[in-house]
């Protein structure tokens, strides 16, 4: 990952202009009248039926009118209720109670039952109920309350009356909790694997009623209210209720449903206020808006046969051949659903088995990429609703295209509307400011020792998994995360327990992470972005190594030191390889330390590193020459693919979020499309090859899977090597990176095969080569080479790679 610019911050949402005002009293959610028979229905209505029943409020707040004398209904009246303590008013008004609930509604008293509303800006407020319609009496402040001559609670509802109009409603306060114990003990103990169904902003009905029952973790806050378009954001009658020592606030909001914006108003210990998008929200407002959006998921899959065969085979024993993509950028301007009528065609027909998606969690500052996460749970409104991504999954699923994509738990942005001192205090992040501050991004890192933060995170891995049906879960910075010392001078860190570097809340964090999504996803695989040599990445967990830690437990690794010891390599001048041979055959030395993947992504095409066809020397042929050779000395060697966007055909920009790919070069209209999109077909062919070939993947991770031919040919420019698949079947690779012809270059051969031909050839006139290779398949002879009895004799195309198969 590479150094990222802050995200911005956002201001809040606005009014409306003066030519359609809005009122400034909050709206009330819509429900059925009392005196209107109602059906219970499972959907709440849409937040725009909420405000089109918004009602008028007056220019500013003033003194209020004397209200008007109580109706009596059926002979009965309503007299004062008692009085609240002078403390719990002054704390409920200012957004500081933790028991709302204890205070508002109806309570069952001597005398009656006490009922107690906080409508601020409402004229009068009359309860309706079985026999009984009278009004309250006004307590100032926007408090109403009376004694209600009855004998038990009743079911009630509430018509409030503003200057021009009136709605009829259900008090939030006289609801019980809508989240159970049990939710609440695994919160506490960290374990709640499925965290998005308990906390965040849910549509549900709930004692017979429809709404929104919004959740929040906030253990710091004194008070916490929630604030949205269905109130005008002033969430001042509607405070939430403390649910113990959890640290979770809760309200049941009847009426409210999908589409309503919100946020949490939440008071801090100090007693001022903060307006904090939430963070489960699983859809948010399109940047540079920022509040959290009431959702759910309507999407049908169609993906049943993906889904129920993926893991069939392991994915270290599997082809696996990846296409980065970030989804902004690639065809700028399409949205989720015109992405999948685009995407997955063109990734099958390049033949890559996966698509690697950049961060589509919600980010405030598209310049980030997606690495700066604010909405951990909702993917990114810029192309659509979740449902419109999942389109988009399923699209691809059923393509036979899978889809991994980039997850970032190693920091997060500082912006004041999300996670950083969340409710006052540090939260999320750690509490030690040298462990707190990332110092490459000026972001914040996650507190993985905490519990509660450890199970945010841990659950938002296999969200994405199981509501969105993604493959795999691609690490971003894992080496940040797992050394205290990262980037760090003396002093500005401290030691573990232990007196080492280590982080050894995030080896937790990371290993309880891959446990419970290999647990819970059959088929799912993670890889880490991880720069340094840390033993055991791909190591199972409960598998001790020399360092004395158990493995983190990934499937894959990238690996980022084959990555930069080959193009090291290539983008020197042929004459000047012979000095650099070492980088192209040191990979070999630790290639089954882990389970690699080789990368050439989005971080090595930007910032001036230049794309990767521009990192090659020479002139525009020799270039290309060297573009195509590396691609296939690249899918030859031992672990999986993976490709940035944009060099399949061999783009000279690098990549720019702000235009994505030059697809004009593919133009048949453009003189020089023919040389791009040779380059294109290549890249098909090498898929298709892959994929029809077992000795290129299904001994990835076994050392019996590779034999050199000769990895010592440093004057020649030229690297030989065997592949075998599990039942020995060979595959011979010959790269030549050296721009001349070598005629009748002899290579040792295994015994057995009666000749060998060409199955790829990256010099062939049809990738924009010189058409140089073997026609006729070659025959096997006596002699001795490479340390083998038998050998062969091919002529090697300059600037090229040869595959050769057994005939």
């Amino acid at each position: 990952m590479t150094a990222r610019k802050p995200s911005r911050n956002v201001p809040e949402p606005v009014p409306p202009t003066p030519e359609a005002p809005l009122p400034a009293e909050p709206a009330e959610p819509a429900v059925a009248t009392a005196t209107t028979a109602t059906t219970a229905t499972t959907e709440p209505p849409a937040a725009e039926a909420v405000a089109t029943r918004a009602p008028a409020a007056p220019a500013r707040r003033g003194k209020r009118a004397a209200p008007p004398r109580p109706r009596r209904a059926g002979g009965q009246g309503v007299r004062p209720a008692p009085a609240l303590d002078a403390g719990d008013r002054a704390r409920l008004l200012a957004g500081e109670h933790h028991a709302p609930h204890d205070l508002l509604g109806a309570h069952q008293i001597r005398g009656g039952v006490a009922l107690r509303v906080l409508r601020p800006f409402a004229r009068t407020v009359t309860v309706l109920a079985k026999g009984l319609r009278t009004e309250l009496h006004d307590d100032g402040d926007g408090l109403f309350s009376g004694l209600l001559p009855m004998p038990a609670l009743p079911e009630y509802q509430l018509l409030v009356a503003y200057d021009d109009n009136e709605i009829e409603i259900h008090d939030p306060y006289r609801f019980l909790p809508a989240l159970g114990e049990l939710d609440l003990h695994l919160i506490g103990e960290g374990r709640h694997e499925e965290l998005w169904t308990a906390l965040g902003a849910r549509t549900m009905e709930h004692q017979g009623v429809a709404g929104t029952r919004f959740t929040l973790w906030a253990p710091n806050a004194r008070g916490v209210r929630v604030s949205g378009d269905f109130n005008y954001w002033d969430g001042t009658g509607f405070p939430m209720r403390s649910l113990g020592s959890s640290g979770v606030w809760e309200l049941f909001l009847p009426g409210i449903g999908e589409g309503a914006l919100y946020k949490f108003d939440v008071c801090r210990p100090d007693g001022s206020h903060t307006l904090r998008a939430d963070p489960m929200a699983r859809h948010t407002e399109v940047p540079p808006r920022n509040a959290s959006v009431v959702t759910a998921s309507h999407h049908v899959w169609q993906d049943q046969e993906w889904m129920a065969h993926r893991g069939d085979v392991p994915v270290h024993e599997a082809p696996l051949s990846v296409y980065e993509v970030h989804l902004p950028s690639w065809r700028p301007g399409l949205t989720y659903r015109q992405l999948a009528e685009q995407l997955p065609a063109y990734v099958r027909d390049l033949g890559f088995t996966h698509v690697e998606l950049m961060p589509v969690a919600e980010h405030p500052f598209g310049g980030s990429w997606g690495y700066q996460v604010t909405g951990f749970y909702a993917p990114t409104s810029r192309m659509g609703s979740p449902d419109d991504f999942r389109f988009l999954v399923d699209a691809l699923h059923r393509a036979g295209i899978g889809v991994i994509a980039d997850w970032v738990p190693a920091h997060f942005p500082r912006d004041d509307w999300a996670l950083a001192e969340f409710d006052g205090r540090p939260l999320y992040e750690h509490a030690d400011p040298r462990r707190a501050a990332h110092p490459d991004w000026g972001t914040l890192e996650f507190d993985y020792g905490r519990t509660e933060v450890r199970n945010f995170l841990v659950a938002n891995a296999t969200y994405w998994c199981e509501e969105f049906h993604i493959d795999g879960l691609r690490v971003d910075a894992v080496a940040s995360m797992l050394y205290l010392d990262y980037s760090r001078e003396e002093g500005q860190w401290a030691p573990n327990e232990h007196g080492g570097r280590e982080n050894l809340d995030a080896v937790a964090f990371l290993q309880e992470m891959n446990a419970t999504v290999y647990r819970r996803n059959p088929g799912v695989v993670t890889i880490a972005e991880e720069s340094t040599a840390w033993d055991g990445v791909t190591r199972a967990t409960h598998h001790t190594g020399p360092g004395g830690f158990g493995g983190l437990g990934f499937g894959l690794k990238w690996n980022m030191g084959w990555m930069h010891d080959s193009l090291e390599y290539v983008s020197k001048e042929p004459v000047h390889r012979k000095y650099h041979h070492h980088e192209m055959t040191f990979s070999m030395v630790y290639a089954y330390s882990e389970n690699y993947v080789l990368p050439i992504s989005h971080d090595e095409v930007v910032h001036g590193k230049r794309s990767l066809v521009g990192k090659m020397p020479g002139d525009w042929w020799q270039q290309r020459a060297n573009h195509r050779a590396y691609l296939g000395f690249m899918w030859a060697h031992p672990g999986k693919q993976l490709l940035f966007m944009g060099q399949e055909f061999a783009q000279g920009a690098e990549w720019s979020e702000g235009h994505g790919p030059d697809w004009w070069l593919l133009d048949p209209s453009y003189a020089a499309e023919s040389d791009h999109r040779g380059v294109r077909t290549l890249v098909g062919e090498l898929n298709a090859v892959y994929a029809r070939t077992p000795a290129l993947w299904q001994r990835d991770t076994e050392p019996e899977g590779f034999a050199w031919v000769d990895g010592n040919a440093a004057e020649d420019n030229v690297f030989s090597f065997l592949r075998f698949d599990a039942h020995g079947a060979p595959l011979l690779a010959v790269c030549n990176f050296s721009p001349v012809v070598r005629h009748d270059y002899r290579v040792g051969v295994p015994d057995g095969p009666e000749s060998w031909a060409e199955v790829l050839n990256t010099d062939e006139a049809r990738y924009g080569g010189g058409g140089v290779g073997n026609e006729e398949p070659l025959k096997p002879e006596a002699v001795g080479a490479h340390g083998r009895d038998t050998s062969v004799t091919l002529t090697l195309p300059p600037l090229a790679t040869v595959w050769l198969r057994p005939v």
